[in-house]
């Protein structure tokens, strides 16, 4: 477990939860599963979820956290990402020019000068609609992929009701969510229950419907002992009327063993102040190794509180369709650098938990 100071007050985890006993399964190397207890359908009231208590973001069970009231978010909305057209330059022939009036070539000349304005306008808000490429908390309002494949996790943990992020992943079985496994198990403690996926979540709408999990799995170190190493949880979850999660909102692939240092996309839905869990967020930049030497996450530099545990980590992502690679989760931060978020390296552990986790 990683050290850290407690910033936030913590919950104790004392009471095991109802459900399935936990057992290995090692289709592919060291996974442990869990059998969901199914939450009631009239269990995640829009009253509950705006209660639901962000899991913090240190370390082990400093994670779970007593209840703060929320805060609108501080942070202004950034201009829609949606392409402007661009203005066409109309441009005479020479032998067309040659014949113009005096007055025709002056008002040609002030066409040009319009049309050449009007098209540095359209570049201009173009260029202003891309969401920023280096940016430590912003809302992301250019739309794509990303905001139908990313949503909010509702779950219990000691009769407790706690939120955070993550992501649909394209899978074997297409009903794959990927979060950290703090938002799945409190490491070596309790699994969650009535756990569901709301993804889409934007401000209290549910446009694609909330999938709660059957079947869930972390790697045996978190399991065992809360190793921020190996804070990645994976969900299957129940199809929706029929309909299997990533048929409906697509999802992002993933990879692993990927190089260091790549420029990233950090996603999700922070819910303590100055956030309200409302609407999603994301931080951009190019990540580090741990400088302080307890993991072997990479770090980015990142305002998003607790509540964006969980959220995706995408790599080569473009933002104009809103696709990306799955290399990382929002996992935790050092209580003495709140301005960083840590996610875990995606390496053969994750890949096993994958692998195991889609055949479900």
């Amino acid at each position: 477990m990683t050290p850290s100071l407690p910033l936030l007050a913590v919950t104790a985890l004392v009471t095991g939860l109802l459900g399935a006993p936990d057992r290995e399964v090692s289709p592919v190397g060291d996974v442990v599963e869990h059998v969901a207890g199914h939450a009631s359908g009239t269990y995640w009231t829009p009253q509950r979820m705006a209660r639901a208590v962000p899991i913090g973001l240190l370390g082990g069970l400093q994670r779970i956290t007593a209840a703060r009231p929320g805060a609108p978010s501080a942070l202004p909305a950034a201009p829609p990402g949606s392409v402007l057209p661009s203005v066409a330059r109309a441009a005479l022939p020479p032998a067309a020019r040659a014949v113009l009036a005096p007055g025709q070539a002056a008002s040609r000349s002030t066409a040009t000068t319009r049309t050449t304005r009007a098209s540095r306008t359209a570049r201009t808000r173009q260029a202003a609609a891309m969401p920023p490429a280096t940016t430590s908390g912003t809302r992301w309002a250019a739309g794509g992929s990303v905001t139908r494949t990313t949503g909010r996790v509702f779950l219990t943990l000691n009769g407790v009701d706690f939120s955070c992020s993550a992501s649909a992943v394209r899978s074997a079985n297409r009903d794959l969510v990927a979060t950290a496994g703090h938002c799945v198990k409190d490491g070596a403690g309790d699994w969650a229950e009535n756990w569901t996926f709301v993804p889409g979540y934007d401000e209290g709408r549910q446009p694609y419907g909330a999938f709660p999990a059957r079947r869930m799995f972390v790697a045996g170190p978190w399991s065992r002992s809360g190793n921020d190493d190996y804070d990645v949880g994976m969900v299957a979850v129940d199809d929706l009327d029929g309909q299997h999660l990533t048929d409906l909102v697509g999802g992002q692939p993933i990879a692993f063993d990927p190089p260091r240092s790549r420029r990233t996309y950090g996603f999700g839905f922070p819910a303590d102040p100055p956030y309200d869990g409302e609407r999603l967020l994301y931080c951009a930049g190019v990540p580090h190794g741990d400088p302080q030497g307890q993991t072997r996450d990479q770090g980015l530099r990142c305002d998003l509180t607790a509540g964006a545990s969980g959220g995706p980590w995408l790599s080569g992502f473009d933002p104009v369709s809103g696709r990306g690679t799955l290399t990382s989760v929002s996992s935790f931060k050092y209580s003495n650098d709140h301005r960083t978020m840590y996610g875990p390296y995606f390496g053969s552990a994750v890949r096993d938990l994958f692998r195991t986790a889609e055949r479900a």
